[in-house]
């Protein structure tokens, strides 16, 4: 696999593109190579999608508690940033 600069950390599901983020990465291999949080196969997308459908901060927490709550927070700005302030939802509510 090539380096972490040349990769598109792009999901399909959701076209947020995870190459800025720094808690993100893909490894091939795991999780079919997917956008996960790094160091573990928690999909990044999942963390904001949870957000998005009104699960509160806590709860997201709960579910994955190898993440910080500052960690789920970063995630959350950094998917409202890429996606621009017409498509921000209800993740906002959590910060």
């Amino acid at each position: 696999m090539g380096s972490l600069d040349t990769v598109k950390l792009t999901n399909v599901d959701t076209g947020i593109d995870w190459t800025g983020c720094e808690l993100v990465e893909c490894v091939t291999g795991k999780v079919s190579g997917r956008p996960i949080v790094r160091g573990t196969r928690i999909l990044a997308d999942t963390i904001v999608q949870d957000a998005a459908i009104g699960s509160p901060l806590e709860e997201i927490h709960e579910n994955y508690p190898d993440l910080s709550i500052t960690a789920i927070q970063r995630l959350i700005a950094y998917e409202q940033s890429e996606r621009g302030p017409r498509q921000t939802h209800r993740a906002s509510a959590v910060l």
